[in-house]
């Protein structure tokens, strides 16, 4: 008997009879409703018609002339069916679909036209994550961190935030998609594979060769490091987003390195992402470069994601952190104080300051992974006294 009750949601009827032919011959799912219209509030009766199915799974199919009516409904039955698993089928070279999907809560992202073979994988995974944990789990959260001008620091930042969200929440990864990565150094790694090694084999990609690639840390902390020599490999950001897809289906949270890339790729990675980290220093090159990195950011995004961190801070007569917000565009999120000489270190040997537990520094990149996951964990923000947001 098939184990999963399956709603299809799809407005080509075509498409339609195919979803549901497709999914009653994977022996595994079983179409129990499909509905021929997208739901535009919980007040529509197609609603009130997938409650009353009770599926463990809804399939949306998105069309790749007018993706927005299915993104939509796709929040909406995040929202008021939420036992259910929303898989999504769309165009993979359509990278800001896959990025609505993502955001909208769809837990897979498959080909369209898809196939038996995609519905069986698909519905496996599903069946399997559930055995393991008793429970749906959510997809995991993207952090990324850019450089405002090269030598701001962003790779530092992300390495010991990473470290830190680890220490805390376990289940980490560190990403670095730096034309040439620094994050294996910082480490103290020699990772035998990199971003462009996954990127090449997203064909065959699944959750054991994703691991395969990643580099363990001591800590526990997964990197997917960047590449040690420059490259002519140019993947697209569909293949970025469909890599991303599947990372934040594997881990809890996912620190990206972008350093100061700036391109397609990190702009895609900054729309996935809950949060942006944009690092910049107090001087006027840093943040007047803050600026314009922060606009071309939010061309294909929001601004409201993109947070200010200063790095090496000191207090600077007549300049204040607010002036520093202002100048950049964006608000302030964090600020670790000027100890070059500790990180500096830290870099050479290759033991990060998360590492080292190093006093306040460690303390503070503790604190700037709170800030960033208050809301996941339901904990009162906690005040640090040198590294204290406005």
């Amino acid at each position: 008997m098939p184990e999963l009750s399956v709603v299809i949601v799809a407005a080509d009827a075509d498409q339609r009879a195919i979803l549901q032919v497709l999914v009653d011959g994977t022996s595994v799912g079983q179409a129990v409703l499909t509905c021929q219209t997208f739901p535009t509030s919980a007040t529509d009766p197609i609603v009130r018609k997938i409650h009353a199915a009770n599926p463990q799974i809804i399939v949306v199919d998105i069309p790749a002339d007018n993706a927005i009516p299915a993104l939509r409904t796709m929040e909406l039955l995040q929202h008021e069916v939420p036992d259910s698993a929303i898989f999504a089928i769309g165009n993979l070279n359509q990278p800001q679909v896959i990025v609505g999907a993502m955001r909208a809560g769809a837990k897979e992202f498959m080909e369209r036209p898809t196939t038996t073979t995609d519905l069986i994988e698909a519905f496996v995974r599903h069946t399997a994550t559930q055995k393991k944990t008793g429970r749906e789990i959510a997809r995991g959260k993207v952090f990324t961190v850019v450089n405002a001008k090269g030598g701001s620091g962003a790779t530092t930042i992300a390495v010991n935030l990473a470290l830190a969200l680890q220490s805390s929440h376990g289940n980490t990864a560190l990403v670095d998609i730096a034309h040439l990565g620094h994050c294996g150094l910082h480490l103290n790694l020699k990772p035998s594979f990199s971003v462009g090694d996954a990127l090449r084999n997203l064909h065959r990609l699944d959750s054991s060769l994703l691991e395969s690639f990643m580099t363990r840390h001591s800590g526990g902390l997964q990197l997917l490091a960047g590449s040690n020599a420059p490259t002519t490999f140019d993947p697209s950001t569909s293949e970025f987003a469909r890599l991303f897809d599947m990372l934040v289906n594997h881990y809890r949270y996912v620190v990206v390195d972008a350093s100061s890339r700036l391109d397609a790729a990190t702009r895609l990675v900054s729309n996935m992402s809950q949060s942006v980290l944009l690092v910049s220093q107090t001087d006027v090159n840093s943040l007047w470069s803050a600026a314009r990195v922060q606009q071309y950011l939010a061309e294909t995004g929001k601004r409201e994601r993109i947070g200010l961190v200063l790095n090496r801070y000191r207090k600077i007569a007549g300049f204040s952190e607010a002036d520093a917000a202002s100048a950049a565009g964006v608000k302030l999120l964090w600020k670790v104080p000027n100890q070059f000489s500790v990180i500096s270190t830290a870099i050479d040997r290759g033991v990060p300051i998360m590492q080292q537990g190093h006093g306040d520094m460690a303390q503070g990149f503790h604190g700037l992974a709170s800030v960033l996951t208050e809301n996941d964990l339901e904990v009162k923000r906690t005040t640090w006294s040198l590294f204290k947001t406005v």
